[in-house]
């Protein structure tokens, strides 16, 4: 049963900037599209950024820009690195190993997820 941990998150004031990692317990890591989901209070969790096995990449337009993914198949990691954070960046993130055909299809595999508060 693949692994997914979370590690990174935290509370910074807007303008900040943090990095999450996701930590894969697959050998096959390289061959899965990863992605990054969010999931504010009492809103549904949506698709915050993905990237494929070859590296292309996908972000959701609220954080084009301040947002980047990366992964680094030998260490079997994706990583986000959020930058100019804003109040409404708040929420859990999630990792998730999925597909990629025309957009991002997540399977259920899920990390536990990991707080990003954003205030002052």
């Amino acid at each position: 049963q693949v692994q997914l941990v979370e590690s990174g998150g935290g509370l910074v004031q807007p303008g900040g900037s943090l990095k999450l990692s996701c930590a894969a317990s697959s050998s096959m890591f390289r061959i899965y599209a990863m992605a990054w989901y969010r999931q504010a209070p009492g809103k549904q969790r949506e698709l915050a950024a993905s990237i494929t096995s070859d590296g292309s990449i996908n972000y959701a337009d609220s954080v084009q820009g301040r947002f980047t993914i990366s992964r680094d198949n030998a260490k079997k990691t994706v990583y986000l690195q959020m930058n100019n954070l804003k109040p409404e960046d708040t929420a859990i993130y999630y990792c998730n190993m999925g597909h990629y055909s025309s957009t991002y299809h997540p399977l259920q595999v899920w990390g536990q997820g990991t707080q990003v508060t954003v205030s002052s």
